[in-house]
């Protein structure tokens, strides 16, 4: 992977847009990897099942995981269409297989399907990333959240994830992998995010649980706690005030890219981390994530 234009000094202008949001609406467009990313036949081979994979951190491993060799199947929502159509095609430009599936995963029933559509286009499943998450700044204080926000926070964030991994298992070999996208938010949450902070802490514990509960199997379990990174998430779910410097608060003074998050989502997949599990890699520009 190229750093020369990641680790670059950004600073972010501000502004908005309406949510889910758009990849190319945003100044500056985020750093996926399409051209900086070297594969290097880390995952030759495998087949991947990534959720939220239209864009940000998810469209990022989607190119990642293709160009180190992998087949993926990306799940995102019907709105997001346009944009899994970009990840589609720079997929398929590495000579890669990329499937779509429109699904939204906040019933037991659209995780099965999910995961039996991704077998059956894919031939099998190595690893599954759960990336897919809902979040909304609210100001106001723990009041001003609603009853249909908080549920579907924790549907999209938490139960997803939990049906997700559980129609997977019967289809991961040992040597597979599950890699579950948490968040700083876990160790230091802020307010407005009080409910999302809370689901992300959810995953971590879940995570763990479910590498004690999987080894036996041989199925290896993380979670990647990302920092402050510039994805559409951002703009479209804060306001002006809050997306100006995004980021310029870290060690590291600058928000993260999507393609340096993936980094730790490829490390975790390959053959490389056959030992690790159970753990939290974070990717946050200096934040601790104990």
């Amino acid at each position: 992977m190229s750093t020369d234009e990641t680790t670059r000094p950004m600073q972010v202008p501000a502004q908005t847009q309406e949510w889910p949001g758009r990849t190319d609406a945003m100044r500056p467009v985020p750093d996926h990897g399409e051209d900086g990313w070297v594969g290097r036949d880390r995952l030759t081979g495998k087949r991947a099942l990534i959720t939220g994979g239209d864009s940000g951190i998810g469209r990022a491993t989607a190119i990642a995981f293709a160009k180190e060799g992998a087949d993926v199947a990306i799940a995102f929502l019907r709105e997001e269409s346009d944009d899994a159509a970009q990840v589609e095609q720079a997929v398929s430009a590495l000579g890669r297989r990329c499937v779509l599936l429109p699904t939204d995963q906040r019933t037991e029933q659209a995780n099965v399907r999910l995961v039996e559509d991704a077998v059956a286009e894919l031939g099998g499943l190595d690893t599954v990333v759960s990336n897919a998450a809902f979040q909304m700044g609210t100001s106001g204080g723990i009041e001003a959240f609603s009853a249909e926000q908080l549920e579907r926070v924790y549907s999209t964030n938490v139960f997803a994830t939990f049906w997700l991994v559980k129609a997977a298992v019967k289809h991961l070999q040992p040597g597979a992998t599950v890699t579950i996208t948490t968040s700083i938010q876990a160790f230091e949450p802020s307010e407005p995010l009080l409910d999302y902070a809370s689901t992300k802490a959810a995953l971590n514990n879940l995570m763990v649980n479910l590498a004690s509960d999987l080894g036996a199997k041989g199925i290896r379990v993380n979670a990647v706690a990302p920092g402050p990174i510039w994805t559409p998430l951002i703009p479209s779910t804060f306001g002006e005030e809050k997306v100006e410097g995004f980021g310029s608060d870290t060690p590291l003074g600058r928000p993260g890219q999507p393609t340096e998050v993936a980094a730790a989502f490829v490390f975790l997949a390959s053959d490389e981390a056959s030992y690790v599990s159970g753990t939290v890699l974070g990717v946050t520009g200096g934040r601790a994530v104990f």
